[in-house]
């Protein structure tokens, strides 16, 4: 990826649902200007959800996922309907596409029943009116074939999607004009080569946002860097892997955190993972625990979540859990049998679809954490690393 992408996890995901041959795919490609989707007459054309990252006017950066039909049959068809209810909760608005020939029908109405129970904003559209000269009353009627029907539509799909209000900031809004932030970066074999990992850059973009300065270091030149610099850092931010060094190296009256804990912030889940963190206290040999990983990379042998992570865990616990590990877009509909779930950062993933998966949990009664709050509380220093967020606690 390069730097001028926008990633993922910052793109508005628009959904389109709908039956089988109601024409969701041609809908789709009628709105993106591009054969996203195939086109059949065939029904269960679309057989898993189709994501595309693009450019979309007057919205801006997307992500549109085309489902598979909602009243798909037979064992594949059961699979392929469990899909399209999962890309539901990454969806930042919904559009139903009935067909008009046919109108509402009862996988339709299932499917306004979830958006409505996910408090997800949706359109309906009324697909076909090339063909059917029906009138409905409750949403657009049009046609994939009509370009001003298509260009009416994304507009209206843009009235879905809230813009206003502050911009979420990761640590920009802490920082004054001129401030110096110091962001320790280790570069081993798990660091991709020839650039940064995202929550770096991202972090970097924010600081030049608010105005501030960023220097950035690995951890063995940490505190040389704090030696020769005139004015003292407003804060220190480290990766979670190398966070007991950092700490030992950092003075106390120096703010500190990690970007996980930035990330987690960032999401809208760090109260969570910081209430969750203590329930590692509580771990007993055999207790199951679920690693969670937003994006699918190449595992290194020290790779952080299924190497470097357990390891840690049970050298603090002194205890033997059982791990388990999901990573992308899976995750377990019924997480009641592990004693904590602990997520990653959650960069490549929107905040819809961190706030399900946290909800998911929470709602089993499950403590849910990410990498970096765990690993600060077991370094001891999980409330250091909060100083600079009085608005979290530690209770």
């Amino acid at each position: 990826m390069s730097l001028n992408d926008t990633p993922s996890g910052e793109r508005i995901h628009i959904g389109f649902f709908g039956m089988r041959n109601a024409g969701k795919s041609s809908v789709v490609n009628a709105v993106t200007g591009q054969d996203l989707s195939v086109v059949s007459d065939v029904k269960g054309t679309t057989t898993d959800p189709v994501y595309k990252a693009m450019e979309l006017l007057p919205m801006g950066p997307v992500v549109i996922i085309d489902t598979p039909g909602y009243d798909d049959e037979g064992q594949l068809g059961e699979l392929r309907v469990k899909k399209t209810k999962q890309a539901l909760n990454r969806c930042d608005c919904a559009v139903l596409i009935v067909d008009g020939v046919f109108g509402k029908r009862a996988q339709d109405i299932e499917l306004e029943r979830l958006f409505r129970q996910k408090d997800l904003p949706y359109l309906i559209v009324y697909n076909k009116s090339d063909v059917s000269d029906k009138e409905y009353a409750d949403g657009l009627s049009l046609s994939s074939f009509s370009k001003p029907d298509m260009e009416l539509l994304k507009n209206r799909i843009s009235l879905l999607i809230k813009t206003d209000g502050d911009a979420k900031r990761i640590i920009g809004d802490k920082l004054n004009d001129g401030d110096l932030a110091v962001l320790v970066v280790p570069i081993d074999s798990a660091a991709p080569k020839g650039r940064l990992i995202l929550p770096q850059q991202q972090t970097i973009r924010d600081i030049l946002d608010a105005d501030a300065q960023a220097v950035v270091v690995k951890e063995n030149m940490l505190a040389e860097t704090l030696h020769k610099l005139s004015v003292r850092p407003a804060v220190v931010i480290t990766d979670s892997q190398v966070f007991k060094r950092v700490a030992k190296d950092t003075p106390d009256e120096i703010p500190l955190t990690s970007f996980s804990i930035l990330m987690a912030r960032y999401k809208g889940f760090l109260s969570a993972a910081v209430k969750g963190a203590s329930a590692l206290s509580r771990i007993e040999n055999g207790d199951r625990i679920l690693i969670c990983e937003g994006c699918t990379h190449h595992r290194q042998c020290d790779d952080i979540g299924t190497v470097k992570l357990p390891a840690w865990i049970r050298s603090f616990t002194g205890k033997n859990p059982v791990f388990e590990h999901t990573s992308g877009r899976e995750f377990p509909e019924d997480v009641s049998a592990y004693r904590i779930v602990v997520h990653c950062g959650g960069c490549m993933l929107n905040e819809r679809e961190m706030r399900y998966r946290m909800k998911t949990v929470l709602d089993c009664g499950i403590p849910f954490t990410n990498y970096g709050t765990l690993i600060a509380h077991m370094n001891g220093i999980l409330e250091r690393s909060l100083r600079i967020f009085p608005e979290i606690t530690m209770e």
